[in-house]
């Protein structure tokens, strides 16, 4: 998008939420970069709070353990959707934050109020910021309901767990059945968690507008939710 045309457009802050292997990752950064938004990865935030603790000794089973190191990690998550960047500690986390260790921690280290509040904050801010210049889509899964509840637009994804496990184990052809019933498994443990966690659950606003996309292209989706927006920043 050029200049002129983002000039023209009404700053919007756009909320989408989800469960993992809905395609909000790839949805939320396209949406971004074809509406000359910025963009944030929250998940990443939180994984980078767990890699921490990992890293520096801190027991994630242990809340209380958590909840006194909240404050240390140094995050700071770059918002350019065409190379998004984050770092603890001034170090590169983004491949890091992405091991079979840290998914595993990660529902336990944000279910902790003070990491949860912490890192709210966090995202408040930098979502508060990107106002100046257009605005952002924020992807998570309490974007709508917790972090963002005023949000100009809110997009909820949803998929069936097969199509999800799929997307999320990259199974094309090489993947066996019991590597895609293993993803399954681990999905359907993280959504239990994330869904039943007494601070800022993984739920759909009643504001948002849910999309399926069990059937649907990746383009399709993102259309969809560049048309939302356009129609949203226009009527304004």
């Amino acid at each position: 998008m050029d200049s002129a045309a983002k000039a023209q457009r009404a700053p919007v802050i756009v909320a989408i939420d989800g469960p993992a292997g809905t395609g909000k990752s790839s949805t939320s950064r396209a949406v971004a970069a074809r509406l000359g938004l910025r963009y944030l990865d929250t998940g990443a935030q939180y994984r980078a709070a767990a890699w921490w603790m990992l890293g520096n000794g801190v027991d994630v089973a242990d809340a209380a353990a958590i909840a006194a190191a909240a404050e240390k990690p140094q995050i700071v998550s770059g918002t350019d959707p065409g190379a998004p960047t984050i770092t603890v500690d001034g170090a590169d986390a983004a491949g890091p934050i992405r091991t079979q260790e840290v998914t595993a921690a990660v529902s336990a280290v944000s279910a902790v109020p003070e990491v949860r509040t912490r890192i709210t904050a966090l995202q408040r801010s930098i979502a508060a910021q990107s106002v100046k210049s257009g605005g952002i889509v924020v992807e998570g899964r309490d974007i709508g309901t917790t972090v963002l509840p005023d949000a100009d637009v809110k997009i909820f994804l949803t998929a069936s767990e097969e199509v999800r496990a799929a997307r999320r184990s990259g199974e094309l052809k090489g993947k066996d059945a019991r590597d895609l019933a293993a993803t399954q498994a681990s999905l359907a443990r993280r959504d239990a968690a994330d869904s039943g966690r007494k601070v800022s659950p993984l739920a759909k606003a009643g504001d948002a507008t849910e999309v399926d996309t069990t059937e649907l292209t990746l383009e399709q989706v993102i259309q969809y939710v560049v048309t939302l927006v356009e129609e949203k920043q226009q009527g304004r």
